[in-house]
């Protein structure tokens, strides 16, 4: 089994490889370098990706965080296929926070499609380096030598050469350019496309692997927070005279709270800090603090819904307009509206925050469980006043993430008590504070309208939200959705409609918002797939049939042409289109795969269907349900069609869509957050539950769709579809139609 340690780059270069091995700084695309000139040799990044010892160990850096999507092993595969590596003799290495390898935020379903030219240019450089350095040692033509799993060949001379007695040589020849290099085929391919058991899989399951709330380091102390229940609320006064007599306690120290916008910003509170966790935890609960809330203490949930329905049931500014709606409602008298609402949600991964920092001599040390280590960087130079270069961060393994932890407040923390102790400081978040102070997914309402033809068809539609907006994390005056927010199921909209508007109205935050698995997608998908499901049954026609009408011929949607501003999750939409044709195979397959055709709707038991694209990549699903008379909802069966591109690793993207589909069923079922006077009313898996076993989907098969096109993301686009999908069958099984979320509230 490969070992997987933590390295700098310093260590890399001087520790981990010895002298006479080959090391290769990789390329990066000049986007993602920051202040990279865009020329060939400013391409060059000197961060390390890739070692080869004299020995014939490979050393592949991964430079992405591990939260069980199998990205440590399906980023350096790439490089071993590429490379003809053997890859029972890789050796991968877990990288600090470094801006020379590029993004490493592992957030947004952009590790694959963002790094996989990347490391295959890695892996081929390495490649022909290595023929280079055999065709001089046996002074033949490098195009008469080829590579099989870690040796060159002459074929002529029947001569072979092992990658380690190649590494010196291959270290002194040119790097060849990015315009020479030549790439294996796909039929070549050792690794990508193929099953592979993920690289640390041994300690996984021996419970040998570290995560954030396993990281220790010398002469620790643990500290637990106490912070204020309102966000934005300031301590008038703490009594910690009881917490000081709890066996294990040392001390009790202020965290000052936040100047606007808290960004990743500690919150601040009363730490208290001990010599192990669960003394730290009872000292905290024995003290007493007093808080002014401030103006956030007005927030309620239920008041705040009325305002949200209010504002979409009124015309708002407008982010796409295609034809013109207006016009055609006023003409055709047949017409069909609908509201939905879809509340905060929490993120509540298995593993709450927890980090350890050292501060010393304006140095800062940390482990993390940290999806987005120079996010860390950034935020615990801020916080401490010192450089970014200083804070070198270590990344442990993650007990799920969902876009929390590469929000690294609770490092924050971390680093400001080590700094106010003078020792190393453990803080680990409990889950009651793992629920009450997370970063929410933004509550949202919805109203969708549309005008129908004789045949029930939409000849304009209305789609209209608002909801409080991630921007507003980081510019506390943002109220209106921002483009990319909006272009995830609302300005995208894929349908083959002639008259198309879609607006977005003001909303207010009164808690830390923040990206939730595949973001706003959640309740646009929500509404508008629920809605076209309406409009198929008031039709009376077959849901697949009718969606298929909807999306027409195949054809790619030019944004740009009908003046929408749309962002494409950040990639060029001529090499990302929105693809419509793609969109019907999924549909399609997703129907021949769940037998749709034979099924039979009615008496408590129900099919939905629901398509969304979403981080590039084309997702069906179609939902079994059963719907029992008190109102309970099980759910037999799920069947995903998927085309995210090339896929890398089948079994972890298969992986991927069996755990959005039980994510999914857990926002439909009971996801729901709420405030009174400004506090979360939930506070563990009591009041804030996930589907347990009896709730999740009893079987869920994943159909990956064969293609050659750009690797897409696979980490989110499964969630959009399932809520839809789900109450579309309810619809089905008992005539319910469901608009609000979730289905079965906690009380």
């Amino acid at each position: 089994m490969r070992q997987i340690t933590v390295i700098n780059r310093r260590s890399f270069l001087g520790g981990l490889i010895t002298a006479g091995a080959f090391v290769l700084g990789t390329r990066l695309l000049p986007s993602l370098v920051q202040g990279a000139a865009k020329t060939e040799s400013a391409s060059w990044s000197p961060s390390i990706f890739l070692g080869l010892e004299p020995d014939g160990s490979v050393i592949i850096v991964a430079h992405r965080s591990e939260m069980g999507t199998g990205i440590r092993t399906a980023l350096p595969a790439i490089v071993a296929d590429e490379m003809d590596a053997d890859w029972g003799r890789v050796r991968i290495e877990q990288a600090l926070g470094n801006s020379k390898y590029g993004s490493q935020n592992t957030d947004g379903s952009q590790s694959i499609r963002d790094f996989y030219d990347t490391m295959r240019e890695a892996g081929a450089t390495a490649r022909q380096m290595l023929i280079a350095a055999a065709a001089a040692r046996w002074g033949v033509p490098s195009g008469e030598c080829s590579t099989a799993k870690h040796e060159v060949i002459h074929a002529k001379s029947s001569r072979r050469a092992g990658y380690g007695e190649l590494a010196a040589g291959a270290a002194k020849q040119p790097v060849p350019k990015k315009s020479d290099l030549r790439f294996k085929s796909p039929a070549d391919h050792r690794y990508i496309g193929q099953d592979m058991p993920v690289s640390n899989l041994k300690e996984l399951c021996s419970g040998r692997g570290v995560f954030g709330i396993d990281a220790t380091m010398p002469g620790m102390v643990h500290a637990s927070i106490e912070r204020s229940p309102v966000l934005g609320g300031k301590l008038k006064s703490h009594d910690d005279s009881e917490t000081l007599k709890v066996k294990g306690v040392l001390k009790t120290v202020v965290l000052e709270g936040f100047s606007p916008p808290h960004g990743f910003k500690a919150l601040g509170g009363v730490a208290v800090i001990a010599d192990n966790t669960w003394s730290a935890m009872k000292g905290r609960q024995a003290l007493k603090a007093e808080w002014d809330p401030g103006q956030n203490a007005s927030y309620d949930s239920e008041v705040y819904k009325k305002d949200l329905m209010a504002t979409v049931s009124k015309p708002q500014k407008a982010a796409r307009n295609v034809g013109n709606v207006d016009a055609e409602f006023a003409k055709n008298a047949k017409s069909h509206e609908a509201y939905y609402y879809v509340p905060h949600l929490a993120h509540a991964p298995m593993e709450p925050p927890a980090a350890v920092a050292e501060v010393k001599d304006g140095k800062a040390v940390i482990y993390a469980a940290t999806q987005n280590p120079q996010a860390v960087q950034d935020t615990v130079a801020a916080a401490l006043g010192i450089d970014k270069k200083n804070v070198e961060c270590h990344v442990t393994l993650l007990g799920g993430g969902f876009g929390r932890k590469s929000k690294p407040d609770y490092v924050a923390e971390a680093a400001l008590l080590s700094k106010a102790v003078g020792r190393p400081v453990k803080v680990t978040w409990t889950r009651e504070d793992d629920i009450r102070f997370d970063y929410f997914h933004s509550v949202a309402a919805m109203y969708l309208k549309a005008s129908l033809d004789a045949r029930g068809k939409p000849t304009a539609l209305l789609q209209r939200s608002a909801f409080p907006t991630i921007i507003s994390t980081f510019n506390g005056a943002a109220a209106e959705g921002a483009p990319f927010e909006l272009g995830m199921g609302l300005t995208d909209m894929p349908f083959e409609i002639p008259n198309i508007r879609a607006e977005n109205g003001p909303a207010k935050h009164h808690v830390r918002i923040g990206w939730l698995r595949s973001v706003s997608n959640i309740f646009h998908a929500f509404a508008l797939h629920s809605f076209i499901d309406e409009l198929a049954r008031l039709a009376n026609r077959d849901p697949v049939e009718y969606l298929l009408d909807l999306v027409g011929k195949p054809r790619k949607i030019d944004f740009k042409a009908e003046g929408t501003d749309y962002s494409n999750y950040g990639k060029p939409l001529d090499k990302f289109p929105v693809d419509t044709g793609r969109l019907r195979r999924v549909v399609e397959l997703a129907a021949e795969k769940s037998g749709w055709g034979n099924k039979k709707s009615g008496n408590g038991r129900g099919y939905g269907i629901a398509v969304h694209r979403s981080f590039l990549s084309y997702v069906a699903v179609v939902v079994e349900v059963e719907a029992g008379a008190n109102g309970r909802v099980t759910i037999p069966r799920v069947d995903v069609a998927v085309d995210a591109g090339t896929i890398v690793s089948p079994d972890r993207v298969k992986a991927q869509f069996e755990g959005a589909a039980v994510f999914g069923a857990s926002i439909a079922l009971m996801g729901k957050i709420t405030a009174t006077k400004g506090v979360i009313d939930q506070s563990n898996f009591d009041s804030y539950p996930v589907a347990r076993i009896t709730e999740a989907p009893f079987k869920t098969h994943v159909h990956l769709v064969p293609s050659s096109d750009p690797p897409a993301g696979v980490g989110e686009p499964g969630v959009p579809p399932i809520a839809p999908a789900i109450c579309n069958a309810i619809a089905a099984a008992n005539g319910k139609r469901i608009r609000d979320l979730p289905i079965n509230p906690v009380a």
